[in-house]
């Protein structure tokens, strides 16, 4: 008497829980969320020979920390590649992007949609090469808050490195030095 007791309580217990709602979807975790991390770095060392040329190209110094910057980003598997339309832009760009043969785009920062530009590279590794002033206000519009000033015109060795996981936000400031021949 005392098993068919047991046997019958088992059963209702049993019962019980496997008549337990199922958890809803939004309840379920959704696994590891897409990564997407962004480089922004200021041009290198321009020249400043001429005052009167808005276009300048870089210095000896600016090829260096070009090189420079190539080797430090040779580990990470860029994916793409974005400077404003300006030799030294494009040419602080362009190691990186030979080393990973990435075909280098321009955007203009003041008509950057930032939404749609974080969409389109969402989950890649992107290093994007600004100015004294554009640099640290992309940041601020990935971040969507204001912490970075305009950096000082003599800083070309920060790197900030903002990464979006799902709708959290983070960014890190770096500063290289570099060694590179004048």
């Amino acid at each position: 008497m005392k098993i068919n007791n047991c046997l019958i309580l088992l059963c209702i217990l049993f019962l019980g829980l496997s008549c337990k709602d199922d958890a809803p979807l939004q309840d379920l975790d959704p696994g590891p969320a897409e990564v997407t991390t962004f480089y922004l770095i200021r041009h290198a060392e321009k020249d400043r020979s001429n005052p009167e040329d808005i276009d300048p190209e870089l210095t000896q110094k600016g090829l260096g920390r070009a090189m420079h910057w190539a080797e430090i980003l040779n580990d990470v598997p860029l994916d793409a590649i974005y400077t404003t339309d300006f030799e030294r832009t494009s040419m602080t760009a362009a190691p990186a992007a030979v080393k990973q043969d990435i075909t280098v785009q321009y955007y203009d920062p003041q008509t950057l949609d930032v939404e749609a530009f974080k969409t389109e590279n969402r989950g890649g590794n992107v290093l994007v090469v600004g100015h004294s002033n554009t640099t640290p206000e992309l940041v601020n519009r990935l971040l969507g808050e204001t912490r970075y000033p305009a950096m000082d015109d003599s800083d070309n060795g920060s790197l900030f490195i903002v990464q979006l996981v799902g709708s959290r936000a983070t960014a890190t400031r770096l500063i290289f030095n570099c060694n590179c021949p004048d």
